[in-house]
């Protein structure tokens, strides 16, 4: 499968999660900005979902990128979302929307999301991977793939049953490389074993490895060069089979310095590689929450809770010892009914429910 994507040789590709907003709206000049330099920088590859930003992903992508360039300009990834359909006569019409809502014909990839051994199972009572497979033979998407957040064994079950999955989208930087909890380098490793190549997903970790503690931050700037963010763009697109790296892009700025990375891609060096795993070790020894910011959770909290916010809030004053939290719009921790929807949709896993009284304890919401 390594031919596989001929137009994907080390791609950058542009998340349409995490755009610029603009009060509660996408901020849809910079987001054209944005676009407009990704594209001179010489990448082409999108990504989005039906659910991303309370649904204005795919419209802001139709804006700023569909209406705006030829279709031979670029390659677009579209997403089967779990919490938008319950039976496989449903599928067809959402596909169909999906396609309206982006302004476009087909899709280059079409990925069943986020799927885990729980979602695995109602898909394919639903017959997903199936309807997909026609859909593929129709012309309305051209490859067919997984994004994926549960263990090895699962994703080996799921390659084994599908084989005609091309490839397979996968959560890849160096906290989680060999985390026990998210299992990394061994879904890597399934995913060599049966000739998949792979898409990189949160490779800075929802940000988390930008932002570092002190003490991570003098090794990095020990070596002379280099943003956080280059480091583990690089380390994530370091390995064989890698051939697209995700970033869920909210600045200009942000793309053109990613832009620049993996223009003229170098792994990283052994002294480089070293300095990252000095990183890793302390950055596990803070105990931080490993929230990556994907606002799944918003999604179907009936409390709008905004859970993301408030955990980033946390992390910031157990790392530094202070936190800003003015700018925290939404429900309050105390709000919680204890109804477990952010946990089941948290690819994750986080212990959500119990983590919601530390933040309200220590923060004082």
């Amino acid at each position: 499968m390594e031919s596989v994507f001929p137009e994907i040789q080390k791609q950058l590709g542009f998340g349409f999660m995490r755009l610029p907003m603009a009060g509660d709206q996408v901020d849809i000049p910079q987001t054209m900005q944005m676009v407009d330099a990704f594209l001179a920088g010489g990448f082409n590859y999108f990504d989005t979902a039906h659910g991303y930003i309370g649904g204005q992903s795919e419209q802001a992508l139709k804006t700023c990128l569909t209406s705006r360039y030829p279709r031979e300009r670029y390659l677009l990834t579209n997403k089967l979302s779990n919490n938008f359909f319950e039976k496989q006569e449903e599928i067809r019409p959402l596909f169909t929307r999906q396609l309206e809502a982006c302004g476009v014909d087909y899709f280059d990839f079409y990925l069943m999301h986020a799927q885990s051994a729980e979602r695995f199972e109602k898909y394919r009572n639903c017959h997903a991977y199936e309807t997909a497979l026609e859909l593929k033979a129709e012309g309305k998407l051209r490859h067919l793939g997984i994004s994926f957040h549960d263990g090895p064994q699962v994703l080996d079950q799921i390659l084994t049953e599908y084989p005609q999955i091309e490839v397979v989208q996968l959560q890849f930087n160096y906290l989680d490389y060999d985390d026990p909890k998210v299992q990394s380098l061994g879904c890597y490793e399934v995913c060599r074993k049966h000739g998949k190549p792979v898409f990189v997903m949160e490779p800075v970790k929802g940000g988390s490895l930008v932002k570092l503690p002190p003490q991570a931050q003098r090794i990095f700037d020990g070596l002379g060069g280099g943003s956080n963010a280059s480091y583990a763009i690089r380390y994530a697109a370091g390995f064989p089979g890698i051939r697209a790296v995700l970033s869920g892009m909210s600045t200009l700025e942000q793309v053109e310095e990613n832009a620049a990375v993996m223009k003229d891609f170098q792994p990283l060096t052994a002294q480089e590689q070293a300095a990252v795993a000095q990183v890793r070790s302390i950055l596990r020894g803070q105990g931080l929450i490993p929230c990556t910011g994907c606002r799944y959770c918003t999604e179907v909290c009936p409390m709008e809770i905004p859970i993301p916010d408030l955990f980033a809030c946390l992390n910031d004053k157990w790392r530094t010892g202070s936190a800003d939290t003015a700018g925290i719009r939404g429900g309050k921790p105390a709000d919680c009914l204890g109804c477990g929807k952010c946990e089941e949709i948290c690819p994750q896993q986080l212990n959500i429910r119990g983590l919601l009284p530390s933040v309200r304890g220590e923060l004082g919401l």
